[in-house]
């Protein structure tokens, strides 16, 4: 006889997401952090496992915890479907979404836009990281989907490509390499304000350079693009981001783009899915908008 209850599951599934915080994980699913610690406790008694090491007063997830914790979500998000068509049809999911800055403020919103016509009811929420953190939030599901700027080399994610995108280097207005056509050399001697590493474009940047042997004196990173453009128009250094961070920079006035013909910065969006994550109805939905 099966005695798991979806509660169970839930707590399990938001202790984990939580990385082993029971009170944070009890706030985000409304229950006290003593009825969230019962549940668990109930959950490894009658699984005969534990799922999570006990340190100190948190708890890390085991290797029983992280085999089970994939199909644990599964089975809540099946619930959740039914539940939906009980309900006729009126959506009860909560889609999370892992996205770049860039791409969450220029070329994600169309997408919700359409997503939010068609599931009015439903809650979808993108949450900001870069490149290596979105395919780390992948692997542990705590995120459903990922919209990433740098390549996907791990054959444990599907990859759809979505948009393309190019990056530009670009210098405060007034620069002596404002309206020159770059060389390796400028590039050797410039200091640069950047992206951290992890980052898609610090990845794009970095590889396009090593390309034609040059290796980039980074004087300052950063993980905002609004800094970055910031600090370059503040005179700081060069940089280098997505055209679509750069237009209301550049139409103002304050940045001017460079030209460096030999490097190769373009680049392709990608979105992202662990090849074990259960397809639910909202996240095909999201990929027919994107790409179909």
């Amino acid at each position: 006889m099966i005695r798991l209850t979806l509660r169970q599951l839930e707590v399990f599934v938001a202790i984990a997401n939580q990385n082993g915080h029971v009170t944070r994980a009890a706030q985000t699913i409304g229950m006290t952090q003593a009825a969230a610690s019962m549940a668990i406790a109930d959950l490894e008694q009658q699984l005969d496992a534990k799922l999570f090491d006990r340190i100190g007063k948190q708890l890390v997830l085991n290797e029983t915890g992280r085999i089970l914790l994939h199909r644990a979500q599964e089975v809540l998000d099946r619930a959740g479907e039914i539940q939906m068509l009980a309900a006729g049809g009126k959506s009860v999911f909560d889609i999370r979404i892992g996205a770049s800055v860039t791409v969450g403020n220029h070329l994600l919103p169309p997408v919700l836009a359409r997503f939010k016509h068609r599931f009015p009811n439903g809650q979808i929420r993108v949450l900001r990281y870069n490149t290596e953190q979105v395919l780390a939030r992948l692997s542990d599901f705590s995120i459903e989907l990922g919209f990433v700027e740098g390549p996907v080399e791990d054959s444990n994610f599907l990859t759809f490509p979505w948009k393309k995108d190019t990056l530009t280097i670009f210098a405060p207005a007034g620069h002596p390499l404002a309206g020159k056509k770059l060389a390796a050399a400028d590039l050797t001697a410039a200091p640069w304000v950047m992206r951290e590493p992890g980052s898609g474009t610090r990845t794009v940047f970095e590889r396009a350079l090593a390309a034609n042997g040059i290796v980039p004196h980074i004087a300052l990173e950063l993980e905002q693009p609004a800094a970055i453009r910031e600090c370059v128009k503040a005179g700081l250094g060069l940089g280098c981001l997505s055209r679509l961070e750069l237009q209301d920079a550049i139409s103002a006035g304050h940045v001017v783009p460079l030209k460096a013909p030999f490097l190769d910065l373009k680049r392709n969006i990608n979105i992202v899915l662990n090849r074990q994550k259960y397809v639910s109805e909202a996240i095909g939905t999201i990929l027919q908008l994107c790409t179909g």
